[in-house]
């Protein structure tokens, strides 16, 4: 586990209830309102898309929902931003390939 549990300046991390989230097929547990990407860095995930030319791996770069690098398919749902999207519990979260592809209704 890569989660700072004691920060310096700002305390111990506070007690909140866990979540159920499902990352690439494998379930895993989650704090309850922590951004996705945290949860998933927390982890040790290091990567959440592929880039759509070269295959390179993206991972969380500026954290402020700006840069696209973080963005995962979220539901269905691609180009998510993790760094400012909070986890719920049952999330179904995939890594994403290039632009990610829209889920069809059945």
């Amino acid at each position: 586990m890569q989660r700072i549990i004691e920060h310096p300046v700002l305390g111990p991390l506070p007690d909140v209830p866990m979540v159920k989230i499902i990352v690439d097929g494998e379930p895993m547990e989650a704090r309850e309102g922590e951004m996705i990407a945290a949860a998933l860095i927390a982890t040790g995930k290091k990567y959440f898309r592929k880039t759509i030319k070269t295959h390179e791996p993206r991972g969380i770069y500026c954290g402020i929902g700006r840069c696209t690098d973080c963005v995962m398919t979220v539901n269905g749902i691609p180009n998510v931003r993790t760094c400012i999207t909070p986890v719920e519990d049952g999330m179904v979260i995939e890594t994403q390939m290039g632009y990610g592809v829209w889920k069809q209704e059945q």
